[in-house]
């Protein structure tokens, strides 16, 4: 493992992110579907040194709308999909659980990216967060992350304006991943990773 000053990391949210969010989840591999330029984004973070950590509320496992069995299905074929298309996952982290639960998981809550932490010995204060959500951009907060980043989706407005009445702001809203992407490598680039 690089030494904290060296280590490029980048979490990323899962529906809305890297493939389309359903109102009704997403339940089962043929219910998955990638977002254009999602696996371009992940080639290029790799082609870039950048681990990259899947950090994703999973609820309806707990709602017995699926099974862990199902949720490992669809991320070992995401996974080999995005191997395939050049990228790589470092490792994923979900929480199964209820809202009502009161887990330390559960986004906006900042367990998984301890989890990640603590696992990997990674250094927070520099690492990205891209999510969909304002959930996201708070998980990123709460854990101290350095750069938080919002991806446009069709609620992106009301995200946003979720955002603003917390005085939260994301370091930079993306139009989707594959921006996301190209900002993280040219931010540290041009930051030498530095706030």
């Amino acid at each position: 493992m690089p030494n904290n000053m060296d280590q490029r990391i980048v979490f990323l949210d899962r529906d809305g992110v890297i493939n389309r969010d359903s109102p009704e989840y997403i339940k089962n591999w043929h219910e998955f579907e990638f977002l254009p330029g999602s696996i371009e984004a992940l080639k290029i973070l790799k082609q870039h040194c950048f681990q990259v950590f899947l950090i994703t509320n999973q609820s309806a496992v707990n709602r017995q709308m699926m099974t862990l069995s199902d949720l490992q299905l669809i991320h070992d074929r995401m996974t080999q999909a995005i191997v395939a298309g050049g990228g790589w996952l470092a490792d994923i982290f979900f929480c199964p659980h209820l809202p009502e639960e009161d887990c330390l998981c559960r986004k906006p809550k900042p367990g998984m990216l301890f989890a990640a932490q603590k696992k990997y010995g990674l250094a927070l204060s520099s690492a990205y967060m891209v999510g969909d959500r304002a959930k996201d951009v708070e998980c990123a907060r709460q854990a101290a992350c350095g750069f938080s980043l919002l991806v446009k989706s069709d609620h992106y407005v009301d995200e946003l304006h979720t955002l603003q009445k917390k005085n939260i702001r994301p370091a930079y809203v993306a139009e989707d991943l594959f921006n996301a992407a190209e900002w993280i490598v040219w931010h540290r680039v041009n930051t030498g990773r530095t706030r």
